[in-house]
């Protein structure tokens, strides 16, 4: 399989995903600003959408879309329990979590990457973001990740949404418990793996 990836940015989620399910797989890196690859072709030709994560398998076949990627993904691995087995309300729960991470808190966090953005209405996204933080830890509180004590491909999209407060400079203070959170899922061997391999971390 292949992950057409950009440093940092959403695909680092099921990045996270592929290094925790254990699974063969090469990393391309893809320029999405200018839309190309890093042997000069049109990444567009990809993904005619213009956005990574973009996995594409070993028959050629591609998938787009995050939430679908990691399902897809963990599917291929169900002893990594990064996702529930189809059919179980466990399963629906974990749907539920990657929406919520999905419409929640990566769209908002859309406005606040541009520079075109007026400054009222970032203020408006942060005051979203806040407010969706606020109920994060309500969810968080006592538990290690998203759904108990398990490591899901839900965390792996929370984590990845999550690191943005850092280079938007978003005062997490408010809120130890997500700082807690991050710090533990940061720790996991597989995502530092990915976080090195896509030079975040040194």
């Amino acid at each position: 399989m292949k992950l057409y990836y950009a440093p940092g940015v959403c695909s680092l989620s099921p990045h996270i995903v592929l290094r925790e399910a254990g699974l063969d797989f090469e990393l391309v890196k893809a320029d999405i600003r200018a839309h190309k690859l890093e042997d000069g072709s049109d990444f567009n030709a990809i993904n005619p959408k213009g956005y990574v994560p973009v996995l594409e398998l070993d028959n050629g076949e591609r998938l787009t879309e995050g939430p679908t990627i990691v399902q897809y993904i963990a599917d291929q691995a169900p002893a990594s329990q990064l996702v529930p087995p189809p059919g179980t309300m466990a399963r629906y729960h974990q749907q539920e979590w990657l929406g919520f991470i999905n419409s929640e808190l990566h769209k908002v966090f859309g406005p606040l990457w541009k520079p075109t953005t007026p400054e009222e209405y970032k203020e408006i996204s942060r005051n979203q973001l806040a407010t969706r933080f606020d109920w994060l830890v309500t969810q968080l509180d006592g538990r290690q990740y998203l759904t108990g004590d398990t490591f899901t491909a839900a965390d792996a999209y929370l984590f990845t949404i999550l690191s943005w407060t850092r280079p938007l400079k978003i005062d997490m203070s408010r809120w130890p418990v997500l700082t807690d959170y991050m710090a533990r899922v940061a720790q996991r061997p597989k995502v530092q793996e990915a976080l090195r391999a896509e030079g975040l971390l040194k």
